[in-house]
C-alpha cells in the first residue's frame, strides 16, 4: 500500500502548483493585440512553460449604417461605419503565480486580457 500513497500524493502536489490557464486577449488594433500575444509567449517560453497558441479566433465586425445628412433633406447618402475586434487564446500549464508575473510585464493600452483558470 505504501507505493500508492507516494503516488496519489505526488499527483495532489502536481494539481497544487499547475493550474490550465487560458488567457483570452481582445482587442479593436491587431497590431497592438499581436504584440501583446508575441510579448506574453516570448515570457512564457523563458519560464520554460507548455504553451497552445495564440490561437486565433473569428473577428467580430460590428456594422452601422447612418443617413449622412442630419435633417433628412437631399439625396440619400449613407455612411458605413464599421468597427472590427479581433481575439487571441493562448493556453498554459503553469503555477498561478508565474502567471502573474507573465501577465504583469507589458500589456498596450486597448488590449483587454482575460484570465481564465481550469483546474484538470
Amino acid at each position: 500500500g505504501v507505493p500508492v500513497d507516494e503516488v496519489s500524493t505526488q499527483s495532489t502536489g502536481d494539481e497544487v502548483t499547475s493550474h490550465r490557464i487560458r488567457i483570452t486577449l481582445t482587442s479593436r488594433n491587431l497590431k497592438s493585440l499581436e504584440k501583446v500575444c508575441t510579448d506574453l509567449i516570448m515570457g512564457a517560453k523563458q519560464k520554460e512553460l507548455h504553451v497552445t497558441g495564440p490561437v486565433r479566433l473569428p473577428n467580430k465586425n460590428l456594422k452601422i449604417t447612418t443617413r449622412k445628412t442630419p435633417c433628412g433633406e437631399g439625396s440619400k447618402t449613407w455612411d458605413r461605419f464599421e468597427m472590427k475586434i479581433h481575439k487571441r487564446v493562448i493556453d498554459l500549464k503553469s503555477p498561478s503565480e508565474t502567471v502573474k508575473q507573465i501577465t504583469s510585464i507589458s500589456i498596450e493600452p486597448g488590449v483587454e486580457v482575460e484570465v481564465t483558470i481550469a483546474d484538470s
